[in-house]
């Protein structure tokens, strides 16, 4: 937990392993997930490294478990999943592995192959059997007793015949015995199927490249047929052509092609097509067994691998991330030896030791691995351990920067203070009750919830929020009971503190009365928590709750922003930074609270002097002076009359000249936060070039060790003293870009404490935004089926209720609810974190089989 409040110290470490226990070892470090190797081959191509072969084979490992893995899921057959990972295997047992892939991939693949052959030839024998059906319906409509050709031609309405027509009449069509026909025009027809979208642009075609000498008939064909390609379901249609001539029939035939037209041969005679019918029945029977047995055959196949695919996935990942990490490392002169730098934890150091040992026993080596502590002037990466509970919190906080090193972390502050400003927007406690029982129920059912991995993004910021979206409705709820306020309704636990001393006919045949706190109304004593319910009847509730709320989000800004000031503190402080302290921490301090929170002490002095029932006239109610005005003159040196009657515009006495001092020493300030750092900083560079040499070395040489330890200090005192945050220093900056840094910095604190305070009026706006809209959708929707009686009264209710419902989750909960997230999250990036955090680091990112292992099952399902 220490960790959290501020980051894990890190070290560099330098990794010697033996050749053949670099495997075993990192395998050991991927399960503990503590380690993070830096490349040493930066320059070096990824295709010239030594391990590519070995990546290579991972990979086409892994493309044969993926093909296996969509048959499965094409099938749909579970895949086995004991939530439980696998050790890496050894590199030997790749060769096992890749032997398994293999023949698995090569069984399957022959198998699709047949089942698309026999699939293939099933589709034509069905076409083939609609066919023979749908044209022995067209020929037993033709004519009685009339040959089945000779029907047929007649219906061709060609040149000849119409030139013949002369003689025979014109309607009668041209038709000569078969006999005495010429070769030419012997009558022929072609039969097969077409996909049934297709049929109404093949019939134009027909007709106008055959100018009309065509006769089409077509059927549909009812039931699907299967796509033998793809599996796809498609509709198709038969259709038979009359035509004559070679010269149509070689037109035809181009046409079906081109439409990509399957065509059969079919019998003329009725006695062939029925015997090719019975012939294509058989046929179909038998290729229905074989097809039968080739699925059950695919299906052993798959059910077999899917009980072992989740862990053969697991284990080739693990191979393919050992190797990959392996090709970061050197090798030394002598081949035997890799060589690693890695980023470690200081606390962490003795369980890798561990780990490498484990590895190296593992492996068999006798010879132990060497982990050494480095030196370094790089940044280490910043690691903040975290829970289930404290990650998302942490998320936030990353969103806006990662912590420079071993900067204060400000997300177990942020714990508390984002829920709590939330729920000052969002105080309902109704609303904050279906917060609340939405998030606990993600809480509770977490494990089946994360179980189900879906790539619903909306759905996973949810549920990876679960323990945010849970304090912020239950914060809402202690808020919402503060205000006594449930669905714009109140709640009257501990009896009213006001009392109604009129008549009955008083109240009757009066619209508005009012209440005087000075008066017997109101008994003297305060409701015990929250507000009185009586305001919710109040004609002057919102200008009440106005000022309430306006006066406690002031209160909680300028806390916030003082916190984070003070949180600054334990920066400068730990990195030594006695500078900044006094050049930037001091006046930061005096000028926000001899200011802003000399403010805040007004609004309480005004709460507990001045009230209804004050015996001192000066200090009723009417005497009480404005906050803002009284603040405005204040700052800008306004002298105010004391004569003003009995009232005084001030509080005490001495007020406008402590005002006047408060004023002037905060505006001194600025020019102490603006120059003092850059002129220390100058001043300290000039000592240095002016200091003397230290001797080169005496006969016991602790002359020249103390030079060293000296110029060691002195550059590690410019660098924490005069830097910033997380040691950031300005030893190699120019002085003009102090200067200039430095005076960004005084006029962004200046002018960020006078907006910033202003920034969190929005905890006063959206509060009174959110009350008002959940009164006025009571008052719209509800109230209207609250008036009606009897059982058509219940109806109504019934569906006006369902419709508040929906409009108060809707609207009230995740619209006014992400809005109000929103805001909170803008308050503590820009007006609590700009205070003291810098951001500017990089996460600590190790090589973790469990990382590794759910990005690639994410990457997978998307």
């Amino acid at each position: 937990m220490g960790s959290l409040f501020r980051s894990e110290e890190m070290t560099l470490c330098q990794l010697f392993l033996q050749s053949e226990a670099a495997y075993a070892c990192v395998s050991e470090l991927g399960e503990l997930g503590l380690v993070q190797f830096r490349d040493l081959n930066p320059d070096v191509n990824a295709f010239q490294r030594k391990f590519v072969n070995e990546v290579r084979r991972c990979d086409e490992m892994e493309r044969k478990l993926r093909y296996l893995e969509k048959e499965i899921k094409k099938d749909g057959i579970p895949m086995l999943d004991t939530g439980e990972s696998p050790e890496a295997p050894q590199p030997r047992e790749m060769i096992d592995l890749e032997a398994t892939f293999e023949k698995l991939e090569n069984e399957l693949r022959e198998v699709n192959q047949n089942a698309e052959a026999l699939k293939r030839n099933f589709l034509e024998l069905t076409e083939l059997k609609h066919i023979l059906r749908k044209t022995q319906v067209f020929f037993d409509e033709q004519e009685g007793g009339m040959h089945t050709t000779e029907s047929m031609t007649r219906a061709l309405i060609t040149d000849e015949s119409r030139t013949a027509g002369k003689t025979m009449g014109p309607v009668q069509l041209g038709f000569l015995e078969k006999s005495q026909e010429p070769e030419e025009y012997l009558p022929c027809f072609v039969a097969g199927v077409i996909l049934r979208e297709r049929l109404p642009a093949f019939e134009r075609m027909l007709w106008r490249a055959c100018r009309g000498n065509v006769f089409l008939r077509q059927a549909m064909i009812e039931s699907a047929l299967e796509d033998p390609s793809n599996g796809d379901k498609v509709y198709k249609s038969v259709f038979i052509i009359f035509f004559q001539g070679d010269q149509l029939k070689t037109r035809v035939k181009k046409i079906c092609e081109g439409f990509r037209a399957t065509l059969y041969p079919c019998p003329e005679a009725p006695t062939d097509r029925r015997e090719m019918a019975m012939g294509v029945m058989t046929r179909i029977e038998d290729l229905n067994t074989v097809l039968g047995q080739t699925q059950d055959h695919r299906h052993r196949v798959l059910v077999a691998a899917a009980k072992n695919l989740k862990n053969w996935f697991v284990k080739v990942r693990k191979i393919k991330a050992i190797y990959h990490t392996l090709n970061l490392f050197n090798l030394d002169v002598t081949q035997k030896c890799l060589i690693a730098e890695c980023w470690v934890p200081l606390l962490d150091i003795e369980t890798i030791q561990i780990a490498l040992r484990r590895g190296t026993e593992r492996s068999g080596s006798s010879v132990p691995p060497i982990l050494n502590r480095m030196e370094t002037f790089e940044d280490p990466p910043t690691y903040n351990r975290t829970n289930k509970f404290t990650n998302a919190f942490q998320a936030l906080i990353n969103a806006y920067g990662v912590a420079s090193y071993r900067e204060m972390n400000p997300a177990p502050y942020t714990i508390i203070t984002f829920p709590f400003l939330f729920a000052v927007m969002f105080g309902d406690l109704g609303h904050g009750a279906i917060m609340a029982l939405f998030g606990l129920w993600m809480v509770l059912k977490e494990k089946p919830l994360a179980a189900k991995k879906t790539d619903n993004e909306i759905w996973n910021i949810f549920f990876g929020g679960r323990y945010i979206i849970f304090l912020m409705g239950v914060f809402s709820m202690y808020t919402g009971f503060v205000y006594n306020d449930i669905f714009s309704k109140s709640l009257n636990v501990f009896g009213s503190s006001w009392s109604i001393n009129y008549n009955t006919s008083t109240v009757m045949s009066n619209k508005a009365l009012q209440l005087n706190p000075a008066s017997q109304d109101y008994s003297g004593i305060p409701y015990p928590i929250g507000l009185d319910p009586v305001w919710q009847v109040a004609e002057n509730k919102i200008i009440f709750l106005n000022a309430y709320k306006m006066k406690i989000s002031i209160i909680f800004g300028v806390i916030h922003m003082l916190f984070g000031v003070f949180v600054g503190l334990f920066n400068h402080r730990y990195f030594k930074n006695k500078l900044a302290i006094y050049c930037e921490f001091i006046p930061q301090v005096i000028f926000l609270v001899f200011l802003f929170f000399y403010m805040t002490v007004m609004m309480f002095m005004k709460w507990t002097k001045y009230s209804a029932d004050s015996e001192d006239e000066k200090f009723t109610a009417g005497c009480a002076p404005s906050i803002l005005i009284t603040f405005i003159n204040m700052v800008l040196f306004k002298s105010v009359d004391h004569d003003t009657g009995v009232c005084s515009p001030f509080m005490f006495a001495g007020q406008q000249g402590l005002q006047k001092f408060l004023v002037i020493i905060a505006l001194l300030c600025v020019p102490w936060m603006l120059l003092a750092k850059p002129i220390m900083i100058m001043r300290s560079r000039k000592e240095a070039a002016h200091q003397p040499m230290a001797p080169y070395s005496n006969e016991n040489g602790d002359a020249e060790t103390g030079l060293n330890q000296q110029n060691a200090t002195q550059d590690g005192a410019v660098q924490q003293g005069a830097g910033g945050g997380a040691g950031h220093g300005h030893d190699n900056e120019e002085m003009s870009e102090i200067f200039i840094h430095q005076g960004i910095h005084t006029i962004e604190y200046v002018l960020g404490s006078v907006s910033h305070t202003a920034s969190y009026l929005r905890l006063w706006a959206l509060s009174l935004a959110h009350a008002q809209l959940a009164e006025v959708l009571w008052n719209m929707v509800l109230k209207n089926g609250l008036q009606q009686g009897g059982w058509i009264g219940g109806i109504a209710l019934w569906a006006i209720f369902g419709f508040w419902a929906v409009l108060t989750v809707g609207i009230l909960v995740l619209m006014e609810g992400l809005s109000a997230f929103l805001h909170t999250l803008r308050l503590h990036w820009v007006e609590f974190q700009s205070k003291f955090y810098a951001g500017l680091g990089y996460a600590f990112t190790p090589f973790s089989f469990e990382v590794i292992l759910d990005t690639s099952s994410s990457s997978t399902e998307e």
